[in-house]
């Protein structure tokens, strides 16, 4: 992700999460500590082969510990299989982190969240009452023990007609030189 994807990422942010939906100051906070030799983020956005954002993924990392902080797929992209390729490429630079165990918080009215993170091996640690603000949605924690080697990182199938999920594609802005209409900058 990078400064240029911000708009796009807010807007699906406040579709997706209405109550609860990050500010622009949280993603540009993020986004600060993702890049450099002292990195600690992982952010990544995937689009449609039309250039239109379908989803997005952040995750934290410290101390040997990675944090999913956030995944977002476009409605019209549920059931494709996004969430799962977005999910395994967040798994696959927290090995990178050196992290030992990932921890996410998600919805407890989010069952459709809870079996993605199950079929990764996530399982329930315990609950944050009330973390979700201003509904006071309870949160049900999960956590990962990640595999040392990379390779034995999860992979998410790949499917037709995806989002793509490239690799880097850059610091300029979109257009000639800068990342492509079907590709993902991180």
């Amino acid at each position: 992700m990078r400064w240029w994807d911000i708009p796009p990422v807010l807007e699906l942010e406040h579709e997706l999460f209405p109550e609860d939906a990050w500010s622009e100051g949280m993603f540009w906070s993020e986004l600060a500590h993702a890049r450099g030799p002292s990195a600690s983020r992982r952010y990544v956005v995937a689009q449609t082969p039309e250039g239109r954002l379908a989803g997005y993924a952040g995750l934290a990392a410290a101390g040997g510990l990675g944090d999913v902080q956030t995944i977002a797929v476009a409605r019209g992209m549920w059931g494709t299989g996004l969430g799962a390729r977005l999910l395994t490429d967040l798994l696959q630079h927290a090995t990178a982190f050196e992290c030992e165990d990932v921890l996410l918080e998600v919805r407890v009215d989010n069952v459709r969240a809870q079996k993605l993170y199950e079929r990764f091996g996530f399982a329930p640690i315990g609950f944050r009452r009330g973390y979700y603000q201003p509904g006071n949605v309870d949160a049900l924690v999960m956590r990962l023990a990640v595999a040392a080697d990379p390779a034995a990182a999860p992979e998410a199938p790949p499917a037709a007609d995806q989002a793509a999920l490239p690799d880097d594609l850059g610091d300029g802005p979109p257009g000639p030189g800068g990342p492509s209409a079907t590709g993902t900058t991180t």
